[in-house]
């Protein structure tokens, strides 16, 4: 996976005075007041045994707006998420047909999504429903039409250099609004047309929104079904109960990774186990798991610490393409350790208690983080290597120069399993904790200054991986209206009798989709046709989800998808094939640990039925 930025400099020529501004303050008023609403709904209730009225409800429509918000911003800059780039090295006359076909195609998506979610917020107005205080809902739902449209305008301006080329463009995405606005369902000879048109356009690099939703869309139409559906879905889906985890622990995640606290971490990392042979991997490999855990494995790890990293790693000897190796697969150790971003998804998909996948993914988190330090300490240059001696002088200063920041996994899991806080909660606690200490005590940040930027990048995150979600869940909404769930569970049940095969299969399986798709599309996709099969051989669905997230770890690092290998190009100016290679054997020791997650489902479900609330 890739994600094509432009810059904000040249989108910018495009807009409209103000527009961009207007976009930004909404995602950080959104943040702020889904922020610090929950710590309100704390502090009413412990102190005077009430709460705010609607607090929930209100909560979870701003991260409707943050998710609608962020998907314009992303789209303004040019940052969605692409399984492509094909579109970028076209020339000539290639690059004049190619680029203008995939903007229309996908500004004609984006536009259907916005006629669809149009009719949807015209339902809902006429039902009358108040979200709290006299706000009626179809008010807060207008973001997704809106939100839609803008994304359609940004698409067709980024989609070509000259302003002919976006005219075409446009009356590509035109007719093929028009047709399927006016052409009758049930035309099956058009079908195979308009599949074809979707995957050249995914091969020429549409985003994978497009993708999912033209497929949707596709499908719908071919069904007779109204695209109001796939609406109907993103609204479900973005305004679950637990999605705000999502935005608020990447809110403190970014914020972390802005500030010098991977300086600091580092510095603590050092001074405890500099001493030993190999210190610079065991340096890396926890300060890559530690800032995962708050990132959500998105790339920003290695954005964020991977400069600080590969010259500790080279002073100490390594060859570069071990450090690189190293670097790229570090960068998704945290996964499987709470609060990440996919370890919740994943709960809120498969209706799991968010607190018992907590737990689940401890031990197979740090089996995969083991794993990686095996391998960087068994790939360590021969000789003393570059060790210093412990000085507790040094430890203790480093310590107390971040114990705020090591107490920030601690407020959060605290807060959770301690009962005092909602897992929504327990986020909001997260991200202002992190909030003050890098604005307040560190100063790193500046409130005017950094802050608005910091949560703008976090709103064009969780936007991008929003979008992507709600239309895959109609997708996946579509195999469940053609009954292909019920029927792929009958012919897997009767063809594998074994769960010893079944698990084998499944993780084969995973592996291609890993190769194949991201994880976020992944888990709204596959979760609900893997759930029902793993429940005929009696898996454990909390020992399916960490196999699930655990292979698609793995995924990071595969070609063609692995978001890793693309993050740490970019990040190293090293050519994709190089960090590829790099990568790979540390991926085959992940997999082994994998097998060993898979086959012992001990390792996983120990502590969420022991420990578990």
């Amino acid at each position: 996976m890739s994600t094509s930025s432009s810059g904000m400099g040249e989108s910018q020529r495009f807009l409209l005075p103000g527009l961009a501004w207007l976009e930004n303050s909404v995602i950080c008023a959104a943040l702020l007041a889904m922020t610090l609403l929950p710590i309100l709904e704390i502090v009413l209730r412990r102190l005077f045994g009430f709460g705010i009225k609607g607090s929930v409800s209100i909560v979870e429509h701003l991260c409707l707006i943050v998710g609608m918000a962020g998907g314009v911003v992303s789209a303004r800059h040019n940052r969605l998420l692409t399984l492509s780039t094909i579109s970028n090295s076209l020339k000539g006359r290639w690059k004049t047909l190619g680029r203008p076909l995939s903007g229309g195609t996908a500004a004609a998506t984006a536009a259907l999504l916005s006629i669809g979610s149009a009719t949807f917020v015209e339902s809902e107005r006429q039902a009358g429903t108040i979200l709290a205080y006299g706000i009626p809902i179809w008010v807060i739902e207008l973001a997704m039409p809106v939100g839609f449209a803008l994304i359609a305008a940004y698409v067709l301006l980024h989609c070509a250099d000259k302003l002919w080329h976006s005219l075409i463009a446009a009356t590509i995405s035109g007719a093929i609004v028009l047709a399927a606005a006016y052409l009758p369902p049930d035309q099956h000879h058009l079908l195979g047309i308009a599949l074809l048109v979707l995957l050249g356009a995914t091969i020429l690099g549409v985003p994978v929104f497009v993708t999912l939703g033209g497929l949707a869309l596709i499908l719908f139409w071919d069904l007779g079904v109204s695209i109001s559906t796939i609406a109907a879905r993103h609204y479900d889906l973005v305004t679950d109960d637990s999605l705000p985890t999502i935005p608020l622990f990447t809110l403190a995640g970014y914020i972390l990774a802005e500030s010098s606290a991977p300086r600091r971490l580092a510095r603590v990392f050092r001074a405890l186990f500099g001493q030993l042979p190999g210190s610079s991997v065991i340096v890396t490999v926890l300060l890559c798991a530690f800032f995962t855990t708050f990132t959500g494995a998105s790339g920003v790890t290695i954005l964020a610490i991977g400069g600080l990293l590969m010259p500790v790693l080279l002073s100490e000897g390594y060859e570069e393409k071990k450090a690189l190796g190293l670097v790229t697969s570090a960068g998704s150790l945290g996964l499987l350790f709470p609060p990440c971003l996919p370890l919740i998804l994943y709960a809120i998909v498969a209706k799991i208690p968010l607190e018992k996948m907590f737990l689940g993914g401890m031990v197979p988190g740090a089996l995969m983080v083991v794993a990686t330090g095996w391998w960087g300490l068994r790939h360590r240059p021969s000789g003393p290597g570059a060790t210093s001696r412990f000085r507790s002088r040094e430890a203790l200063a480093a310590v107390a120069d971040a114990k705020w920041e090591l107490l920030v996994p601690v407020i959060a899991l605290a807060s959770l399993f301690s009962g005092v806080a909602t897992p929504v909660e327990s986020a909001a606690l997260t991200a202002l904790y992190a909030l003050v200490i890098e604005v307040f005590i560190y100063r790193d940040l500046h409130p005017w200054k950094d802050l608005p930027r910091v949560m703008a990048e976090c709103g064009l995150l969780v936007g991008g991986i929003l979008l992507i979600l709600g239309v895959a869940l109609a997708f996946t909404n579509y195999l469940v209206t053609i009954d292909f769930t019920v029927r792929a569970v009958d012919w897997i049940a009767a063809t594998i009798q074994s769960p010893w095969i079944f698990l084998l299969v499944l993780n084969l399986w995973l592996l291609v989709v890993g190769c194949l798709m991201d994880i976020y599309s992944a888990i709204v996709i596959q979760v609900p046709l893997l759930a029902p099969l793993s429940q005929r051989f009696n898996i454990d669905p909390i020992h399916l989800g960490i196999i699930f997230l655990a292979n698609l770890e793995v995924g990071y690092l595969t070609p063609p998808v692995g978001l890793n290998l693309f993050i740490s190009s970019f990040r190293f100016n090293r050519p994709l094939p190089e960090v590829t290679r790099a990568a790979l054997p540390i991926a085959a020791v992940l997999l082994a640990a994998v097998l060993l997650i898979t086959y012992v489902p001990a390792l996983t479900t120990t502590l969420p039925y022991h420990l578990g609330p």
